[in-house]
């Protein structure tokens, strides 16, 4: 068996900046929605049995409580930050299991389901679907990360390492130095990707580097500076890291919850509410497909 856990918000945003705008007879906009149902049914038809999606249903979280900086809704474009509980709506219709997260993140959904479904031997696989950095400490084993945009390139733990040079543990410490611009917070001043690659490569975890640099074990430039960067901001550095690490205790049911047996009765109505005419046709004739 195999899974994939899509991570809704990012196809919403990438959708509505790369698909023509439209707005329906009673003005609301509604090209964003379309696409990503559109594009999860194109999921179905290349074979997906199991889908979970998850989305910001709010964008704010607990995170907000503790970095003044972290990512709001503030400046998102208003005909996009609507589409959210329609999108949610229109996935549900079609019969999608969907993760509306308003105290956590649609990320920590992902890792839930993706934790969920590792501890589910039937699963071989289960693919979350977004190229978030964030999501690389759930991988491994028959965890992996699924890139749609760049031809389905799938990561797993090797890939992690090749890309940021540390194991996938060791994300959240890697993120708390170097920072997320995505998310909202800077990271620790003087500390790149290949500092903490390489220190956190050897130490894996931001509590295990000693505090002198002369009893490092690896040789980075510029390292008294960020030593004293790293002790002196040493509260702040685990505050990044618990940003950045996943709450994987988010209710997302079981795998069996996940799997598609096609759209609900109230698929077509929603359907023609965003001018779809042509996607219950499509779902109707994947179900069928599955039926026989």
């Amino acid at each position: 068996m195999e899974v994939h856990l899509v991570d809704g918000t990012y196809e919403l945003f990438r959708h509505h900046f790369a698909v023509p705008s439209h707005v329906t007879a009673d003005g609301r906009e509604i090209a964003a929605t379309r696409g990503v149902l559109s594009n999860m049914l194109q999921l179905l038809a290349s074979g997906a049995t199991h889908i979970g999606v998850a989305t910001d249903h709010v964008i704010e979280s607990w995170r907000n409580d503790l970095w003044p900086t972290y990512k709001t809704s503030e400046g998102m474009p208003p005909e996009l930050l609507s589409q959210f509980p329609l999108l949610e709506e229109a996935l549900t219709a079609a019969g999608l299991a969907v993760w509306a997260m308003v105290e956590d993140e649609a990320d920590d959904a992902l890792g839930s389901a993706a934790a969920v479904a590792a501890a589910d031997p039937r699963v071989e696989r289960a693919l979350i679907c977004t190229p978030d950095k964030d999501l690389g400490q759930c991988v491994g084993g028959t965890v992996f990360q699924l890139d749609r945009r760049k031809g389905g390139t799938l990561i797993d733990a090797d890939g992690v390492r090749a890309k940021f040079g540390v194991d996938p543990e060791s994300i959240p410490d890697y993120l708390a130095l170097v920072g997320d611009s995505a998310d909202g917070f800077p990271g620790l001043a003087g500390w790149g990707a290949k500092s903490a690659a390489t220190v956190l490569a050897h130490y894996k975890h931001l509590e295990a580097i000693p505090a002198a640099p002369g009893q490092w074990e690896v040789s980075v430039r510029n390292s008294p500076v960020l030593a004293a960067r790293l002790a002196g901001e040493l509260e702040t550095a685990l505050l990044f890291r618990r940003l950045a690490t996943l709450n994987l205790d988010c209710k997302v049911g079981s795998v069996d919850d996940w799997q598609w047996r096609g759209p609900t009765s109230d698929f077509a109505a929603l359907c023609e509410r965003i001018d779809a005419p042509e996607l219950p046709r499509r779902a109707e004739t994947l179900a069928q497909k599955r039926a026989k």
